[in-house]
């Protein structure tokens, strides 16, 4: 496996976008969550604000779509550049069309899952699937602290994706740290989300490539 790091700009000064996606620029994606304050009680940023980070970003943009109706709105991600989009499971009303529509425009597709969705309620869809999003906290806000009841899921989240033969990748998203990440890289996990660890650090990309070490080493044990 690949390790990849993707950093939450939600931890970032949002008043200086453009300069906090610089910081990361040796990040392998920048995440960005979109929150429309009905799937997830937080409210962050849009369409606009993403189509402004695509012009000035040094790194591709992973969305991470937590909203009501992402049949509706997720395309639209997927149309203006964004090149990976990751919608929710327990929110589509038909994920594999939605699937299919966001490949088509050129974007990843990926699937979100809250930590008390089973893996095994979308096992038949992965094959329609770049990247199974296993959320190691609730979803809303940052800074909460990693869940090791989803340490079992992302494990059986790997069998799976490895039973059927696919290159499906498998990221998690929330309390990922330098104390953590570990945990998750040895269940499984090969992309790593991580928002304070990194835009908390005075060396942005020191803690990116401490987390991408990690990582890597645990997933070779």
């Amino acid at each position: 496996m690949t390790i990849q790091v993707s950093p939450s700009i939600l931890s970032a000064d949002f008043a200086h976008l453009a300069a906090e996606l610089q910081r990361i620029s040796m990040a392998d994606w920048a995440h960005v969550d979109v929150m429309d304050g009905h799937f997830v009680p937080n409210l962050t940023l849009g369409l606009p604000v993403v189509e402004a980070l695509l012009a000035v970003t040094p790194v591709p943009l992973d969305c991470h779509l937590m909203i009501e109706d992402p049949d509706r709105w997720a395309p639209a991600y997927a149309e203006v550049g964004a090149q990976s989009v990751t919608f929710h499971a327990e929110a589509a009303a038909a994920p594999v069309r939605l699937a299919r529509e966001l490949r088509r425009h050129g974007a990843r597709a990926g699937m979100a899952l809250k930590p008390a969705t089973p893996v095994e309620a979308v096992t038949d869809l992965l094959p329609e699937l770049d990247m199974l999003l296993v959320m190691t906290v609730e979803p809303g806000f940052g800074g909460q602290s990693f869940l090791d009841v989803t340490l079992p899921k992302i494990r059986r989240a790997r069998q799976a994706i490895g039973a059927a033969g696919l290159e499906v990748w498998l990221q998690v998203d929330g309390g990922v740290s330098t104390r953590t990440v570990e945990r998750a890289a040895e269940a499984g996990a090969d992309v790593f989300v991580a928002g304070s660890a990194v835009y908390g650090a005075e060396d942005a990309a020191g803690a990116i490539t401490e987390l991408r070490a990690l990582a890597t080493a645990a997933c070779a044990h």
